[in-house]
């Protein structure tokens, strides 16, 4: 028999919520026949620059309800399409992923091509030295590094000591460049507009102008610290408390393009993956480069580069931003789907070459 919990509250009572469409026929009744044409031309575009085709295309529907004897009533459903591909070569791969809600605002032929390219572009990698380098980070390799730090703006993860924000939730951290909002309304965003707790999400301002501004709550760390629930809480019963999950990061003016016609001498990296924390406090993630890195020289891409493996702050590199892209959605492998741009990061921090 499990003891009473005194920190459990009432059931919550329904609130007025802001309705969002994410679900979308198109994407509902898509069909294998519809998904086999496509990877059957992704495949096709990929083997005509003698690459070898791998990937994944799906599409679903899901539905999310939660209701009690209070009176809380909340229902919400979506669709999501998701479309990955690896174009790989004997010595150089390439990658591209897009999810949306939308099926039709997948341009599956443009992710394959894109691929291809990055294969090509890395094709014959040199071996450069450890060290620290200016690195344009893609949006995918931006969304999985930058990512792994959104479970600290949490109050109960405060609390626990658990979070790099224990004792500076409050400061400056990261350069001015840097805003980052939580938006479940955003229009690239996807997900229910309310929490595991049938709470309306609330759009936070989490960093502004590279300041700590807001965090979550739950609707028991809300009633610890006295404040209003954020609407970001998980299922109960949970060890987590709450996050925020719909990161928007705000973007710049400059293209991807103009970074690299602004590097004198960096590295272009498409995706990061295998990344782990080493050091929480000072939130220093160690991972590698992968299925794309090329050697930037003069403005110019001039060939690809042996993967390396970082050890690399998020503070600092937070810090370090010197151009930013306009963000979009991006997926990757390692966080869950964001608004990001790209970013033009100075001194990043670069530990061994890798061994592929």
């Amino acid at each position: 028999m499990q003891a009473p919990d005194p920190d459990l509250l009432p059931l919550p009572e329904r609130r007025p919520i802001t309705d969002v469409e994410r679900f979308f026929p198109s994407t509902a009744a898509a069909t294998p026949a519809t998904r086999a044409s496509a990877v059957r031309d992704a495949i096709t575009s990929v083997e005509s620059e003698s690459l070898t085709a791998a990937g994944i295309y799906a599409t679903n529907q899901s539905a999310f309800a939660i209701l009690n004897s209070a009176g809380l009533f909340e229902y919400y459903c979506d669709t999501l399409a998701q479309f990955s591909i690896t174009a790989i070569g004997s010595d150089s791969s390439g990658w591209a992923k897009e999810t949306a809600c939308d099926v039709s605002a997948l341009n599956t032929q443009a992710l394959a091509i894109r691929a291809a390219k990055k294969a090509s572009a890395s094709t014959h990698p040199t071996e450069l030295p450890p060290g620290r380098y200016t690195v344009i980070l893609e949006p995918a390799a931006v969304l999985d590094l930058v990512g792994q730090m959104f479970g600290d703006f949490s109050a109960t993860a405060i609390d626990d000591g658990r979070s790099f924000l224990a004792g500076r939730a409050q400061g400056k951290l990261f350069g001015e460049n840097i805003s980052i909002a939580d938006d479940a309304y955003h229009p690239a965003q996807s997900g229910a507009p309310f929490d595991g707790e049938g709470v309306p999400r609330q759009r936070l301002a989490l960093v502004e102008r590279g300041a700590i501004r807001q965090i979550a709550y739950s609707r028991q760390a809300a009633r610890k610290a006295g404040v209003e629930p954020t609407g970001h809480g998980f299922p109960l019963p949970n060890e987590i408390g709450e996050a925020p999950m719909n990161i928007v990061i705000a973007g710049g003016d400059s293209t991807l393009d103009q970074m690299i016609a602004s590097t004198a001498r960096g590295l272009l990296v498409t995706r990061l993956w295998y990344i782990r924390e080493v050091d929480p406090y000072q939130k220093i993630m160690t991972g590698m480069t992968r299925d794309g890195t090329v050697l930037i020289d003069g403005g110019h891409i001039v060939g690809g580069v042996r993967n390396f493996r970082f050890n690399q702050s998020l503070v600092e590199l937070l810090s370090n931003v010197e151009a930013l892209s306009a963000p979009v959605r991006a997926s990757g492998e390692e966080a869950f789907d964001m608004v990001v741009p790209a970013m033009k990061v100075n001194e990043f921090h670069f530990t061994e070459v890798t061994k592929f």
